[in-house]
């Protein structure tokens, strides 16, 4: 029965997709190196393990938001779910390389995304936690299929650059908020009202620029 193990070699921005997408370079070894993988169905699990990073005072203000207090930290960093990617890994003989596809989001009601933009530099720590279904050929048996063991998972610094690089080429210079649908309406009434031409405008009407704490 095969045994994988995987590892992450590195990560590029995905350019010109539908939606931001970065392509970690996943290694898949097999344990037999003559064994014929047919086919890998797999699923991957990303989570940001937060407490494994250094945080300088710029950060733990702009991450007030996500963990409150840093006095407080002890008690409220914890590991973040990042999100979930799959892939169809095709045919392999002991070992080989594949763009495992991990979408992200500009989403600030997302707490990944609060997490990524809160940094100012260095790496984020990230576990990736494999499972799915192995297809393979037995000579004696034909083709079997075996489940991927649930402990196995790769570590991986992700350079904070990268991601912010990503978003610069999706969403240069601009950020995602979604709204209520209430609070949208009255947002544009006050915008219609004023005769405010355009978004940024209105907010920073609401919001004078002094008031801004953070830049």
């Amino acid at each position: 029965m095969p045994d994988l193990s995987f590892l992450v070699e590195g990560v590029e921005v995905v350019a010109n997709a539908a939606t931001p997408l970065l392509a970690f370079k996943l290694r898949l070894t097999d344990s037999n190196p003559k064994q014929n993988i047919h086919t890998v169905a797999l699923r991957c699990q990303l989570q940001l393990e937060v407490t494994r990073r250094k945080y300088s005072l710029q950060e733990q203000e702009r991450l007030l938001d996500l963990f409150g207090e840093p006095s407080r930290w002890g008690q409220t960093l914890r590991n973040l779910l990042w999100t979930h990617a799959n892939l169809i890994v095709p045919s392999f003989q002991g070992t080989t390389l594949v763009d495992l596809p991990v979408p992200c989001t500009f989403d600030f009601n997302v707490a990944a995304t609060k997490y990524f933009d809160g940094l100012a530099e260095g790496d984020v720590p990230v576990c990736l936690q494999f499972s799915g279904t192995v297809f393979y050929a037995n000579p004696d048996a034909g083709l079997q299929v075996a489940p991927i063991s649930w402990d196995k998972e790769a570590r991986f610094k992700l350079p904070v650059k990268v991601w912010r690089e990503m978003m610069d080429s999706y969403y240069p210079n601009s950020a995602w908020l979604r709204l209520h649908k209430d609070a949208f309406d009255r947002l544009y009434q006050y915008k219609v009202r004023n005769g405010i031409p355009t978004w940024e405008e209105a907010l920073e009407r609401i919001i004078p620029v002094e008031e801004t704490v953070i830049q």
